[in-house]
């Protein structure tokens, strides 16, 4: 009996002695977490009554050329350090603890910080509390006027930069108070050629829960108020949110000073001439635009933020709700009544680049006989077997490739000589760090909030792991269906086919910082397919261009997107002309 016990009783004692050890494992990597650096943010009631919800963002960095909030960045190589907690409920005075178990990013924990002296700055981004009519409460970022940026969304709290020894290793809590909020953007004011107009949208109101705005900037042709009579076509530019009217769509009524210096003026390469040729290149339109030979339209800018981006993606979705049909049919007539627009579907084109490439060609499709035309330049993945670089259908992980034995990351943003500059795991890490729950404002969430269906909790089922890259294959069956737009026109190719003849053209540069250039291929191997009847539009490609080329033979990017307008609009109006209705008007507008 003994000799059969004895195995029993040692078992016994050496499972006591697992759990023992497994027991002050715990409590050694507890100590230790405890033991470290721990830096703690709170605010006083002076600056906010609270309580507040938000994520709580810690930034770190090795220098004061600007102020840490500015210096993050997935793409960068100069990026510094940031890490986020969700606060629900913060209390005046009530710390939210970093400490080595935070996730951050481009390093994972303040653990791993080299000791040393840094600038540090904490910034809460502010959350509002929706009840959405689909019976779901959530949190999320409101957009203030900024176009969801959260280093500059007004209302968000933010300390001054202070140096600060970090020493990761030492048993201490340091200790941030969050002093100033970021103010509100002065009101834009209307011009004689500018107007802006909001409409209280009672689609999106009803979704939200809350009152919801859309708004538009418009950009009124020469002669609009000498002409009475006149009716005119709508040119609808898709893109992002617009803080004024002389950025991306690029009018400005007067001249640049020569002698004021641009924030932009240091920056290398093809963004940097962009930037620094905007102004002039502004003014420049402005004298087009008012020219004696430019065609008479009406160029709409949409204003759609909302709480997950800088725009809605103009679409319908279970998330974001039914943008698409209050633009198409809210905004938009009204445009059309308050600025003596013809008013149907005929006199209606669409354009854009980026998100608002692949908007309008969304649009287009969704809303075939609402729109006579779609110019799509840049556009986001319009197939997602080249989702960036990632197949959603066939590809396990978005991180890597699917490899037995290597690792190999999966690119996610290059430059246009085609050298890595981010992976996809990288851009989706930060993502994270500044938001859970497609929180962060950037662009992998937004597309997972438009195309993804509503979670359990209410917020967007993503499409994958965001710590692991694993690909959830059920979500995108659904986004196939919904919203791969190749994938659409080629299943409904019957009923869209004669709706969208002539329609579609599509500009693309072959060296797309996102790869964005692998999707169109797909595109137009589809479209040159098409039969009964052919698409009878266009596809076109710059020669080692990166991202936003919209087309133009031996154009720079620069030069091809500040001239975007000039260059398409008598294109637009002549298809127009061409296609409009028997008997409608296409004389008015032509003076």
């Amino acid at each position: 009996m003994k000799k059969t016990g004895a195995p029993g009783k040692f078992a016994t004692i050496w499972a006591i002695f697992i759990i023992l050890a497994a027991s002050a494992a715990c409590r050694s990597k507890s100590e230790s977490a405890a033991a470290g650096l721990r830096i703690g943010v709170s605010y006083p009631k002076e600056v906010d009554p609270g309580p507040l919800d938000g994520r709580m963002l810690l930034m770190i960095s090795d220098n004061n050329r600007r102020e840490p909030r500015f210096e993050i960045s997935s793409r960068s190589e100069e990026a510094q350090l940031i890490f986020g907690i969700d606060v629900d409920g913060l209390k005046p005075q009530e710390l939210a603890v970093f400490d080595a178990d935070i996730f951050g990013f481009p390093l994972k924990s303040i653990a791993e910080i080299p000791p040393g002296d840094y600038y540090v700055q904490a910034l809460l981004h502010k959350y509002e509390t929706f009840k959405r009519a689909d019976g779901h409460v959530v949190k999320l970022p409101m957009d203030r006027g900024e176009g969801q940026r959260w280093n500059l969304a007004p209302g968000n709290l933010y300390s001054t930069p202070r140096k600060m020894r970090i020493e990761p290793r030492r048993n201490m809590l340091l200790e941030i108070g969050l002093d100033k909020v970021i103010p509100p953007f002065p009101e834009e004011k209307d011009t004689k050629y500018i107007k802006h107009l909001t409409i209280r949208s009672k689609l999106l109101t009803e979704f939200w829960g809350r009152p919801m705005d859309l708004g538009a900037i418009i950009l009124l042709p020469e002669g609009f108020d000498e002409h009475p009579e006149a009716r005119y076509p709508l040119m609808v530019y898709q893109g992002h949110f617009e803080r004024q009217f002389d950025t991306l769509v690029g009018f400005r009524e007067t001249p640049p000073d020569p002698k004021e210096k641009s924030e932009y003026s240091d920056i290398p390469g093809v963004w940097g001439e962009f930037y620094r040729s905007r102004e002039e290149a502004g003014y420049q339109f402005y004298k087009d635009w008012t020219g004696p030979d430019f065609p008479r339209m009406i160029l709409v800018t949409i204003q759609h933020a909302n709480p997950y981006f800088d725009d809605s993606y103009a679409v319908n979705s279970a998330n974001l709700g039914p943008y698409g049909d209050a633009i198409t049919y809210e905004l938009i007539p009204t445009i059309e009544k308050t600025y003596r627009g013809i008013g149907e579907g005929w006199a209606r084109t669409l354009y854009g680049g980026s998100t608002g490439g692949w908007e309008s060609l969304a649009v287009q499709i969704f809303y075939p006989d609402e729109y006579n035309g779609t110019w799509t330049f840049c556009p986001d993945p319009i197939d997602f077997r080249a989702y960036t670089t990632v197949n959603i259908y066939e590809h396990k992980n978005a991180y890597y490739l699917d490899a037995r034995w290597k690792r190999t990351p999966r690119p996610g943003f290059r430059n246009e000589l085609g050298e890595l500059l981010a992976t996809n795991e990288e851009a989706n890490h930060l993502e994270l760090v500044l938001g859970t729950n497609c929180r962060s404002g950037y662009q992998y969430d937004i597309w997972q909030a438009v195309f993804g269906p509503v979670g359990p909790d209410g917020y967007p089922k993503p499409i994958w792991d965001k710590r692991t890259g694993v690909i959830d294959q059920a979500v995108a069956e659904y986004w196939r269906e919904r919203y791969d737009l190749r994938y659409i026109l080629e299943r409904d190719w019957k009923k869209l086919g004669p709706r969208l003849e002539g329609k579609i053209h599509i500009t693309t540069g072959d060296m797309d910082n996102w790869y964005l250039n692998n999707a169109v291929y797909l595109m137009e191997e589809f479209l040159k397919s098409t039969k009964d009847p052919y698409y009878g539009g266009s596809v076109e490609y710059g020669d080692r261009q990166p991202h936003c080329w919209c087309g133009g033979a031996g154009l720079s990017l620069a030069r091809s997107m500040l001239t975007i307008n000039q260059r398409f609009a008598p294109v637009m109006a002549d298809h127009i002309t061409r296609t409009a209705p028997r008997g409608a008007d296409t004389e008015s507008w032509r003076y």
